[in-house]
């Protein structure tokens, strides 16, 4: 991985983990704030949620390293997270070594 690529894969993900956090925090707030739902009901869907969000986060966040930005960088591009205009700052090749619709297949 090129250095300059690297540098620019760190601000990426420290801007992706900010929103990530910013929309699962949104997330949490709507059901917290369902008076439609009973408030016990809630509180189930709130646990669940934050298990689920957390296992998420980790896949996708965890372990900060030249090997694993790769896969970081795909998952982070698959939920939509990375800051557009530092993906255009990365080399071409490293852009689309990380693609979602290239690598992953569709549903």
């Amino acid at each position: 991985m090129k250095e300059s690529d690297w540098k620019i894969f760190k601000e990426i993900k420290e801007k992706a983990i900010e929103s990530y956090c910013a929309m699962v925090l949104k997330e949490f707030s709507e059901v917290i704030n369902d008076e439609d739902e009973h408030v016990h009901n809630r509180y189930l869907l709130l646990f669940e949620l934050v298990q689920n969000r957390n296992k998420e986060m980790s896949l996708i966040f965890d372990g900060h390293s030249r090997s694993r930005a790769h896969i970081q960088l795909l998952l982070i591009r698959r939920e939509d997270l990375a800051d557009p205009q530092l993906l255009e700052q990365l080399s071409s090749e490293f852009r689309d070594e990380t693609d979602p619709d290239k690598i992953l297949p569709t549903a």
